[in-house]
């Protein structure tokens, strides 16, 4: 489909604005899945389109953390086959899923989202208060697979609010500090996504044009975040955020299920 110059622009000023988001507090999606919707795509199209746009974000991301990965091979040799299997299964529920019955999901996904992304912070306080007790037997390592693989299903499907996700479960089940078990959450949703994203492209479900420019936009927006970081509170925007999602999911809700 064809979009005007106007729709192109606001398409890549949410872009930059998740980009930049995404860098200081998380949850961009909860501003370009919507947007993409507004401007007349379908919302199969503007998922798989958004997951392939965003992609590079996530890439960024585990290179800044890659440091904090030393010593946790081990690891990965459970948490990134777990990471890819998930999204890839996500992506083909996704695919998979009629845009009627999807678009009477979108609501409830967003208005999940946007809960999780409110619980980013206390996880990440139970979780340094529970490393600090020293009190709980941490399971093997290995058990963490199920658990993150079911979550990636969800990364790939719909994917915001994943990084809360795997972050708990991780903290339940792998006893170490909350800098080292970001790292893996890091790369965990960079594998989710780069398997959904890997398997969107050969969908022929990907709207380039709007693909390519919220890459640029993305980029642009996580360099802003970059250099805005000290001077914008990352507590104030993720707030920001999750009111955007919850009003959002709300005008979704009334508008499938009361309005059509």
């Amino acid at each position: 489909m064809e979009l005007s110059i106007l729709q192109y622009a606001l398409v890549t000023l949410a872009a930059v604005a998740a980009g930049m988001i995404n860098a200081l507090a998380g949850g961009g999606t909860l501003i370009t899945f919507p947007m993409l919707t507004a401007v007349g795509i379908p919302a199969v199209v503007s998922n798989v389109t958004n997951t392939v746009a965003l992609l590079p974000g996530y890439l960024g991301g585990t290179f800044a953390q890659a440091k904090d990965l030393k010593g946790q091979e081990k690891r990965l040799w459970f948490a990134l086959p777990a990471g890819l299997v998930g999204g890839l299964l996500g992506g083909l529920l996704l695919i998979n899923t009629g845009e009627k019955l999807f678009s009477d999901l979108v609501p409830f996904l967003i208005l999940l989202a946007s809960g999780l992304l409110a619980l980013q912070n206390p996880v990440r306080a139970w979780l340094t208060r529970r490393a600090a007790d020293g009190q709980h037997k941490p399971l093997a390592d290995a058990w963490a697979a199920l658990p993150i693989g079911l979550a990636a299903v969800y990364g790939g499907y719909f994917g915001a609010g994943l990084s809360v996700i795997i972050l708990a479960v991780l903290g339940l089940v792998i006893d170490d500090n909350l800098t080292r078990l970001n790292a893996i959450k890091q790369i965990i949703s960079f594998a989710t996504n780069l398997a959904a994203a890997i398997f969107f492209v050969f969908s022929g479900k990907v709207l380039w044009p709007v693909a390519l420019i919220m890459m640029v936009g993305a980029l642009i927006g996580g360099a802003l975040g970059g250099k805005l970081a000290g001077k914008v509170k990352p507590a104030t925007l993720r707030w920001l955020v999750v009111t955007i999602g919850v009003i959002v999911g709300l005008i979704y809700l009334v508008k499938n299920f009361f309005l059509s």
